[in-house]
């Protein structure tokens, strides 16, 4: 299906916010979805991707870039998980206002860490009809080793920056060979991507609760698609979101090496946008 990209600028709690939105040709009052990707990530990027999956399978979607990043305005590099969900909802609001799109049928999809963001927005937000995340991070403070030690640094050096990745083992926010491969290579090429992260990004990340949102979804219909091999994104906090949410739920374990065949890898990445099309066109 033919789509059509266009910009979108909108504003989230007084920050503006640089999106795309990509509208399949023809279409008026379709199901729309907003797409939220992984920590540090661009519009340009993995929520790119999936944005044009989904747009070529009817829906109107809108990738974006949150504060902090990309083209986007707010502290930059900084992970604010609070002002995430603020920006998420106003990516609804922005979708329930164009003329393209059905106001009564919109859904949050997220990829890596914005599989968590998404779902804890759609247990925050009746607006939202049904969510899906793929290769999710799913954060549990209560799970987290070395909790309470990990965050006394996170708070001495609030301020400082780090790089998002580095190769050859260096210090980074996303530390080892796996990130580099995508974020240090053209892989990901995106202008406006930087690789820089502040540590208080680590802090918020730690202390976000992502897999409690589970049981406040309610009936919000869930789909998990997920690699049975992530070392970034546990499995098994994705088995425990999908056991935990009440309502309507589907789970697909995808045969995957490492969590970043989900970003751009194929077979994977066709696998996994057409069973989130097709969840999404049963719930919408």
């Amino acid at each position: 299906m033919a789509v059509h990209l266009e910009a979108l600028a909108f504003v989230s709690e007084g920050i503006a916010l640089s999106g795309h939105l990509r509208i399949p040709r023809g279409g008026r009052a379709l199901p729309a979805l907003a797409v939220t990707g992984p920590f540090t990530g661009v519009k340009e990027q993995v929520a790119g991707t999936y944005a044009q999956r989904l747009a070529e399978a009817g829906f109107v979607t809108l990738a974006f870039d949150h504060r902090g990043f990309g083209a986007s305005g707010g502290r930059r590099g900084h992970e604010d998980t609070q002002g995430k969900l603020a920006d998420l909802r106003a990516a609804v609001s922005a979708l329930a206002a164009h003329p393209a799109v059905d106001p009564d049928r919109i859904g949050l999809l997220g990829v890596c860490l914005g599989g968590g963001y998404a779902v804890r927005a759609a247990a925050q937000d009746p607006r939202v009809r049904a969510v899906a995340g793929i290769a999710g991070g799913y954060n549990s403070p209560e799970l987290s080793d070395g909790y309470r030690a990990a965050l006394r640094t996170f708070v001495e050096r609030y301020d400082e920056l780090i790089p998002a990745v580095a190769e050859d083992g260096g210090e980074a926010a996303m530390g080892g060979d796996e990130p580099w491969a995508y974020y240090g290579t053209a892989r990901s090429a995106a202008p406006t991507w930087e690789n820089r992260v502040t540590r208080g990004s680590l802090h918020s990340l730690m202390t976000f609760d992502a897999l409690g949102a589970a049981p406040l979804l309610g009936r919000t219909p869930l789909l998990v698609v997920h690699g049975k091999v992530d070392a970034y994104c546990s499995p098994d906090l994705a088995a425990r979101l999908f056991e935990r949410a009440a309502g309507p739920k589907r789970i697909e374990w995808l045969d995957c090496e490492r969590h970043i065949d989900l970003y751009d890898n194929e077979p994977q990445v066709a696998h996994a946008a057409k069973t989130t099309a097709d969840f999404f066109a049963e719930h919408l």
